[in-house]
């Protein structure tokens, strides 16, 4: 079936696999929606978008983003709303990191009108595809890559923007491990670690794998200079309490510019908590945990959410974080977060869009 209601063509999916999706049970990125929005840049200019039928799609051999690495992706969610509807949880946010993104990767900004309209006709589409479970949501996936078929080290002169959505439930179902990473690097200053770009994660796969391999589940990742520093917590930035305040490491282009992270904070002011964002050292981090003032570790990510972090592997010992039943800050960032994204409570920074 084929409407033109819309500012996008949409041809819509003959057939839906929804009834074959178990949603008590929902595997985190393993299950996709009907749809997904498509749009391409052609000589120097965006053609119309449209959306069709989540599909395999062909590539040539010899795609630029293959082989140099221009691509970048976002990560956003929709959340079924208390009285039914389904809102979106701050995209402007989003695409204002994808297209910061975007020009760091030396790629064409994706006019901001034409993205939102492109989320809301696709999540729109899709709404039966968002979970009723308050633990769950529909996962967002903007991305863009080169699609030139050339070799040869220079930018694309073609690109294709897509979003697809799939329904996922907890990204972590259990406190996690993590391990003070002073060998490997995230990032550097002068390159791409404040950006969405594909060629981040790939580089964190190794150092992550050998740390699953001592028993952790994820790395504190710190500085590439003096490995002194922290920096974020795997695909999440970090946060920790400290003698009763809650620390954060400070943005910088190493560190990414997480939207629940700076959610999180404008909620934790909002409830009278004590913030810093700063520098905090890897020693600093070690004294309070041996002292015993290290009372709380979370990550901060929109897959992740709030991420509880039960252990802190540093050089010489694992200190063990205090049994989370005693928690304080943390649970009171989450329940604020989800009363916003769930439309339970008052949305007073107006982050919700309803679609």
């Amino acid at each position: 079936m084929l409407t033109k209601d819309s500012t996008f063509e949409i041809n819509v999916s003959k057939t839906s696999s929804i009834d074959q999706v178990d949603f008590d049970n929902i595997a985190f990125g393993k299950v996709f929606s009907d749809h997904v929005f498509v749009m391409d840049y052609v000589d120097g200019e965006w053609k119309r978008g449209s959306i069709e039928p989540f599909g395999p799609m062909s590539l040539s051999p010899s795609t630029m983003a293959l082989h140099y690495g221009q691509a970048i992706f976002e990560g956003m969610k929709a959340y079924r709303q208390e009285d039914g509807s389904v809102s979106m949880f701050r995209p402007g946010a989003n695409i204002t990191r994808f297209n910061r993104s975007a020009k760091r990767i030396c790629m064409p900004e994706v006019p901001e009108d034409v993205f939102m309209q492109a989320l809301v006709e696709l999540v729109s589409l899709d709404e039966a595809w968002v979970p009723d479970d308050p633990q769950s949501s529909l996962y967002i996936r903007p991305f863009l890559f080169a699609t030139d078929s050339h070799v040869g080290v220079r930018p694309s002169f073609s690109y294709k923007f897509m979003i697809f959505t799939c329904p996922v439930g907890q990204y972590y179902n259990k406190p996690v491990r993590v391990k003070v990473e002073t060998n490997f690097t995230r990032a550097a200053r002068g390159g791409t670690g404040a950006a969405k770009a594909a060629g981040n994660y790939a580089a964190a796969l190794l150092p992550t794998k050998l740390a699953q391999d001592e028993g952790y589940d994820q790395l504190l990742w710190t500085d590439a200079k003096s490995h002194k520093n922290i920096e974020e917590c795997g695909t999440m930035n970090a946060a920790f309490v400290v003698d009763g305040k809650l620390l954060v490491p400070s943005t910088s282009d190493t560190v990414l510019a997480g939207i629940t992270r700076d959610s999180a904070l404008t909620l934790a002011t909002d409830l009278g908590i004590d913030v810093e964002s700063r520098v905090i050292s890897v020693q600093e981090l070690e004294e309070a945990a041996e002292k015993g003032l290290l009372q709380e570790a979370f990550g901060l990510g929109t897959a992740a959410t709030v991420s509880v972090i039960c252990t802190i592997g540093f050089a010489e010992f694992d200190y063990d974080l205090p049994v989370i039943a005693d928690w304080i800050i943390a649970p009171q960032i989450k329940s604020a977060l989800d009363s916003v994204r769930l439309g339970t409570g008052e949305d007073k920074h107006g982050w919700n869009i309803p679609v």
